[in-house]
């Protein structure tokens, strides 16, 4: 038998503490603050990370310069988009993914990191990519809610980086070199969309 007792031993009233605390459910204890990777770089949104292997880790602006805001349109809805960048068999994602009923936007990946959803590396490391929910050629999806809001979004990523609210900095997905996309399509209000942002 060990009758050592120098080591440390278990007092009963500390365990009987400890098994009391785990009783407690967790939403009777203190909240705990977010970590850094639950936090949005735009506050209005909803984090609803893209799986980790969807998108390359990074440090911009200190990495790569933030010159670009890109629009794209989803080609599926809301829901399924989210699910497709928490997809690992996917390999893509974006910055934001906007409703279109309601304008609601959701973050995926953090600005400082690089999304990827331009299909070229070199703008993927300079923009920020905003998915609109809808297809291109139903322009019903293009609500005043969704026009609107992401209007502020995309303003509020112009007055982070410094980038010029005009059409050389805030381009469509087709705009982008060797893609193949048509993106956010002829029924996208540029105009219109360029005025928003302006006056947010």
């Amino acid at each position: 038998m060990d009758t050592d007792r120098t080591g440390p031993h278990l007092d009963r009233r500390l365990l009987l503490k400890g098994a009391a605390l785990a009783a407690v459910p967790s939403a009777l204890l203190p909240a705990t603050r977010a970590t850094g990777q639950e936090a949005v770089d735009y506050p209005p949104a909803e984090w609803q990370p893209a799986y980790s292997g969807n998108y390359t880790s990074s440090t911009r602006p200190g990495s790569y310069t933030v010159d670009r805001v890109i629009i794209h349109v989803t080609e599926e809805t809301y829901a399924d988009t989210l699910a497709i960048f928490r997809d690992p068999q996917r390999q893509v994602s974006a910055h934001y993914v906007v409703r279109s009923a309601d304008g609601h936007v959701a973050q995926c990946v953090r600005e400082a990191d690089i999304a990827w959803h331009a299909g070229n590396w070199g703008y993927n490391t300079r923009s920020i990519g905003i998915e609109h929910e809808g297809w291109e050629d139903q322009p019903a999806y293009f609500t005043d809610a969704l026009y609107e809001q992401s209007a502020r979004l995309t303003a509020a990523i112009c007055a982070r980086y410094g980038i010029p609210r005009d059409r050389e900095h805030i381009i469509g997905h087709y705009q982008v070199p060797g893609t193949d996309h048509t993106d956010p399509g002829p029924a996208w209000d540029w105009v219109r969309y360029i005025r928003l942002v302006n006056v947010a």
